[in-house]
């Protein structure tokens, strides 16, 4: 089992910064990827970012390309998503997930709702 705890959602302005935080307890991550996901109302949810824990090389949606970095810790177990440059169309709550590489997301968080006002 995997527990992961996200944290860092809020409401900000267009234009402004925003930092998740996902703290992941319970197993070696060595061979695990880790994502975020975000699901907005009335819609499905979606990838936004995705990382190897094991070398860290990352993979972005095209929607958050060059606005959001995803980033790991391996010291505190915890990866990041710095997200800048926000748009309302940004508004969702926003998951962490793990999953071991080339298999299905496995294990979710509770979800961390971010807010964008135009």
């Amino acid at each position: 089992q995997v527990q992961l705890v996200e944290s860092g959602g809020g409401l900000v302005q267009a234009g402004g910064s925003l930092r998740l935080s996902c703290a992941a307890s319970g197993r070696t991550l060595s061979r695990y990827g880790m994502g975020w996901f975000r699901q907005a109302p009335g819609k499905e949810r979606e990838f936004v970012a995705g990382i190897r824990w094991s070398d860290g090389s990352t993979n972005y949606a095209d929607s958050v390309k060059g606005r959001f970095t995803m980033s790991r810790d391996n010291a505190k177990n915890t990866v990041y998503l710095q997200m800048n440059s926000l748009r309302p169309a940004d508004t969702a709550v926003y998951y962490c997930a793990a999953g071991v590489v080339g298999r299905n997301y496995e294990y979710w968080g509770q979800g961390t709702q971010v807010s964008v006002s135009s």
